[in-house]
């Protein structure tokens, strides 16, 4: 087998998301771990300029520090699997799938995890109806209190809580901005956590869940970057059973969506101690404030450790023949629009 001690690794950090900022911070902070690890860096962005660069001087790896459309939903990585260039984290047809919010949870419900009672409805579908139908329907249908949100896109952009129907239409003009889907579901009250996955020599592990306690209430873009906006708890402030049933629920939601290396599983946990599934990050962010490196640090992982052994784990996939397909069946199955 290929020693695979020091590599040569192109960051992908930025593109032209919402969350581009955000891909940036988390971006740095990766090319700053495996730096620090010893590992031979550059950073790019997602350009015109990137593929023709890619063919020219080909890494030994790329890590997609990506959040976004321009990295999450497995359009860029489809390519560089169609190019056989290695890279860390999850194989195309699965960022597809845990891309699709709707599409995710009809997953991870049908592997036995719950998830929130939701509608979702394309803008489309939503104009040719009329607001004037489908609002008071949604509202009998779910009840008070509901939170609406894009189909696709993360760090809470979009994400309205609606507590009352007059603070609906509002709600779904937002969530329409960043998708053309919008997910409009029953509102889970009780203690937010997030479970990090990582994967290491065939066994997957679940780091200790982080509970989320923002300030205002509401786990928002500004509470999710801006330092001091939200107290967490690592390990989350939960009794041994509940925290077992958080792991095994991430665990299978992991496997469900056909996630690799590593993951986030954001969860409720309902007033009867249930975890409820939220969404799933195939590239959880990395930056001051993300929740995946407080969890890395409470199982006493460094980030150069981690990142650094997570790369050299898919370099020695690559080395078995193990890149994935170029093509799964189920990324036909993430084309269509899901109503519950």
């Amino acid at each position: 087998m290929t020693d695979f001690s020091a590599l040569t690794i192109v960051v992908l950090a930025g593109g032209i998301s919402h969350e581009r900022e955000v891909s940036l911070r988390t971006g740095r902070r990766v090319a700053e771990a495996l730096e620090a690890a010893g590992h031979s860096v550059i950073e790019r962005e997602p350009d015109a300029a990137l593929l023709p660069y890619l063919r020219a001087n080909t890494p030994d790896l790329v890590w997609p520090a990506l959040h976004g459309a321009s990295g999450e939903d497995g359009a860029l990585l489809s390519l560089l699997q169609a190019m056989k260039i290695s890279y860390v984290g999850s194989p195309a047809s699965a960022a597809r799938l845990a891309w699709s919010k709707p599409h995710a949870a009809a997953i991870v419900a049908a592997a036995g995890v719950a998830t929130p009672a939701s509608i979702t409805l394309p803008r489309d579908e939503f104009r040719e109806l009329g607001a004037h139908s489908v609002l008071p329907l949604i509202a009998e249908a779910l009840g008070f209190p509901l939170v609406v949100k894009p189909a696709q896109g993360g760090s809470a952009q979009g994400v309205t809580i609606v507590s009352e129907a007059s603070e609906l239409p509002r709600a779904m003009v937002d969530a329409y901005t960043y998708s053309d889907i919008a997910v409009i579901e029953r509102r889970i009250i009780g203690t937010e956590v997030a479970v990090s996955i990582v994967e290491h020599e065939g066994i997957t592990t679940t780091l200790p869940a982080v509970e989320i306690v923002p300030r205002s209430g509401i786990y928002s873009y500004e509470a999710r970057y801006n330092a001091g906006e939200t107290y967490f708890y690592t390990p989350a402030r939960l009794t041994d059973t509940v925290t077992t049933a958080v792991s095994e629920a991430a665990l299978t939601a992991h496997d469900a969506l056909g996630l690799r290396q590593l993951s986030r599983i954001d969860f409720i946990v309902d007033s009867d101690g249930s975890p409820v599934f939220l969404e799933a990050s195939v590239m959880p962010g990395l930056t001051e404030t993300s929740l995946f490196p407080l969890a890395a640090s409470a199982a006493n992982l460094t980030l150069p450790e981690i990142c650094s052994q997570l790369a050299l784990d898919a370099m020695a996939a690559s080395d078995r023949g193990a890149i994935p397909p170029l093509y799964s069946n189920t990324e036909a199955f993430a084309d269509d629009p899901v109503t519950e």
